[in-house]
């Protein structure tokens, strides 16, 4: 764990959107309103509780980070950039032939991607496998996963949750974007998830509810994870916005995979940068 301000943090969740934002313009594909929304709690995993090294990628008691979302991938490659893992010039190349910056992530491109995600639904399954995998070997390391809210209709997360409350996985730290849109309409309209929260808490989880933007209830959030080791994998249920921090994108369900103009970029940019506290 860093010793990092909470200003700071706050300051580097606005950087790695405006990152995400720059990303996607260049790129002129790409997905800003998920990167958005999971901008804030994927910031305080990288920069103040991951234990990585960008030198040694697959350092075996690293922790590791699933975004089952995988087409989120935008903000994950701009905190990789930001600590280390390949240069941040490396950011332009998104989406394009040959680049280690996939549509979705690999692992067999692009250091300090973990595994390999894109079909939604299969990362926490991963996560699970490797959160046992840790306790076998007796390491100590923790797993991070995001997964959608729209992503949670699929079976495999439930099969995974069963899994991971099975084999006590308190290593396991998941964390929910509740934004309550998908690709073509909000979660409600085109499949209802009820509360998400009392589902993973049936499945057997600790589940700690919280607003994904409050950078306070993020970290008090995963540090009450950290201290907890009663065998219960964690859920934290984030309530979000997406595309948050941008105001035309915010909560905007065309904004899921559509890369900005000229115009949208401009005015998108100047926002994020109004939000910086200097």
């Amino acid at each position: 764990m860093k010793d990092i301000s909470m200003q700071e943090l706050k300051n580097i969740a606005t950087q790695m959107r405006m990152k995400v934002i720059d990303m996607i313009y260049k790129a002129q594909s790409g997905h800003p309103g998920g990167s958005l929304s999971a901008a804030d709690f994927v910031t305080a995993c990288y920069f103040k509780y991951m234990n990585l090294d960008p030198k040694n990628p697959r350092w075996e008691d690293r922790d590791r980070m699933v975004l089952s979302k995988g087409h989120v991938c935008p903000i994950q490659y701009a905190c990789l950039a930001t600590v280390g893992f390949f240069p941040e010039s490396v950011l332009d190349t998104l989406r394009k032939e040959g680049s280690m910056l996939q549509g979705h992530p690999s692992m067999n491109r692009c250091p300090g991607i973990d595994i390999s995600t894109g079909s939604l639904g299969q990362g926490l399954a991963c996560a699970a496998g490797m959160a046992l995998a840790g306790k076998l070997d007796h390491k100590d390391y923790k797993v991070f996963c995001v997964v959608g809210d729209g992503e949670a209709q699929e079976g495999e997360i439930w099969e995974a949750a069963n899994t991971a409350h099975k084999y006590g996985l308190d290593n396991l730290i998941v964390f929910v974007d509740n934004n309550n849109l998908q690709l073509d309409g909000t979660c409600d309209e085109i499949m209802p998830n009820g509360d998400l929260g009392e589902k993973f808490r049936a499945f057997g989880w600790e589940v700690l509810e919280l607003d994904g933007h409050s950078m306070e209830e993020i970290t008090a959030s995963i540090d009450k994870c950290y201290a907890s080791q009663n065998g219960k994998p964690k859920c934290l249920y984030a309530h979000t916005v997406k595309g948050k921090g941008v105001s035309f994108m915010e909560n905007q369900c065309g904004w899921h995979g559509v890369a900005p103009n000229d115009e949208q970029y401009k005015q998108a940019m100047a926002e994020l940068e109004a939000q910086l506290i200097h």
